[in-house]
């Protein structure tokens, strides 16, 4: 009988092709008016790439209205702001995304595959180096595509982590106790965790506060 093995990968993509197979060929969209933006949208201006975190419209009876926007650099991960007058154009563009599965560190790269076709793809560290701590083996992340470059990975909310490290409960130790200790998860991350969770248990960890949320 047959196990259950998986298949062998049938390639390793480059990040040119990935990114190219899983993005549709799409016009470019036409310019809109920094005023019309809203958070979560996605843009670029003087040859930076932003995501929207919010926008705030200010005018004034002498003044033009003026667009603060709060964006978040895509590439490089930092906040900032940006104030346009009304009459300002941005270029919208169409961010694709794509469901992977995690599979190892190697090395100088991170190996995610497709949990359907079996393909593969490496990713340099450099830039995911806050992710990676939150990168357990088998879990689902999300790769994100603009044009024929990787921009990165989005993790889930919440991510369910082995214990490997921490001081042992003593008798006594409940839910309802309150307190914690220091513990060590199977990727290094440390955290705070409950008394009574034990080394061996699985915990599910906030992958943007990076704390303790429940037992997994």
């Amino acid at each position: 009988m047959k196990g259950n093995t998986p298949q062998k990968p049938r390639k390793r993509w480059q990040e040119k092709e990935f990114c190219s197979i899983i993005t549709p060929y799409l016009e470019k969209e036409k310019k809109m008016n920094v005023t019309e933006l809203r958070p979560g949208n996605y843009f670029e201006d003087e040859n930076t790439l932003y995501q929207v975190i919010d926008i705030l419209l200010n005018k004034t009876a002498m003044r033009k209205m003026v667009a603060k926007v709060k964006v978040r650099n895509v590439r490089t991960g930092a906040i900032t702001e940006l104030s346009r007058n009304s009459g300002y154009d941005v270029q919208p563009v169409s961010i694709t995304k794509k469901v992977m599965q995690y599979l190892y560190d190697g090395g100088e790269t991170l190996v995610f595959m497709d949990p359907k076709t079996y393909e593969q793809i490496e990713l340099p560290k450099v830039g995911l180096e806050s992710q990676i701590p939150y990168l357990a083996p088998n879990g689902e992340v999300t790769i994100a595509c603009y044009d024929e470059e990787v921009l990165g990975i989005e993790l889930p909310s919440k991510v369910a982590l082995e214990v490997v490290d921490c001081e042992p409960g003593v008798r006594g130790d409940t839910v309802t106790n309150g307190g914690s200790k220091d513990a060590v998860l199977e990727t290094g991350l440390k955290i705070r965790i409950p008394l009574f969770i034990e080394k061996g248990e699985k915990v599910l960890v906030d992958t943007t506060t990076g704390k303790y949320d429940k037992r997994a």
